[in-house]
């Protein structure tokens, strides 16, 4: 049994608008059809859509994580010479 929404869920627009180089906007994480489609989406689709913006969400930050954890080169000492 589905749960009737009362309220409509607002977008998840942060208002960049910008693309990535996959296409994904870089301030909601959304395609392009999800952005362009978004108004005539059910709400269990709008659901599956911000679920899926929370996944590349965490997987930019896992991945920009890694690179700026780069393992710093060992310094020799120069023993004063």
């Amino acid at each position: 049994m589905q749960q009737i929404e009362i309220f409509e869920i607002p977008s998840p627009c942060k208002g960049i608008c910008e693309v990535n180089n996959r296409g994904y906007c870089k301030g909601c994480y959304r395609s392009r059809e999800e952005r362009f489609g978004w108004n005539s989406f059910s709400n269990v689709e709008k659901k599956h859509v911000i679920s899926l913006c929370q996944q590349r969400y965490k997987r930019y930050l896992q991945k920009h994580k890694t690179l700026t954890e780069q393992p710093a080169s060992p310094k020799q000492d120069d023993f004063g010479f």
